[in-house]
């Protein structure tokens, strides 16, 4: 079956994915809409790093964002879109460059609103950050 949706259609390449997705390198691993579920990865270059050669926890946060949405974006039909409420991040040890993987899933979904949670590993599979969100399902607006 072929899934469509502001989300899939980005994944599969019918449509462009968000260009700040793509500056955090996104690359979909798997997600399983039914169970509310999805690893991604980004790359953490140099570019995000402080003098260190640690990425700085902005990037982090906006990692774990691009992993949460899209947790549940793709439990979404065409049509329908999301609104992050809050976004809440603990940075639990130092991130390396290299590729960083994020685990996302839905915890819970009543109606509109939904809470959300978030993983992201360093290339050793430590955690390195988690995040909590809390989103509201939209109608697409039209112009999108």
């Amino acid at each position: 079956m072929t899934r469509t949706g502001v989300f899939w259609d980005g994944v599969e390449g019918r449509a462009p994915i968000p260009q700040a997705a793509r500056t955090l390198g996104f690359e979909l691993i798997e997600a399983d809409p039914d169970q509310g579920t999805i690893s991604v990865a980004f790359a953490g270059v140099e570019a995000f790093t402080n003098p260190f050669g640690e990425v700085l926890g902005a990037f982090l946060a906006a990692m774990l964002y691009d992993t949460v949405g899209p947790a549940l974006l793709a439990t979404l039909p065409p049509g329908r879109f999301i609104e992050t409420l809050d976004l809440n991040t603990t940075f639990v040890r130092p991130a390396r460059m290299g590729r960083l993987v994020g685990h996302g899933r839905v915890v819970t979904r009543v109606d509109d609103h939904a809470t959300l949670e978030g993983t992201l590993h360093g290339a050793d599979n430590q955690i390195v950050a988690t995040a909590t969100a809390t989103a509201r399902v939209i109608d697409l607006p039209s112009a999108a």
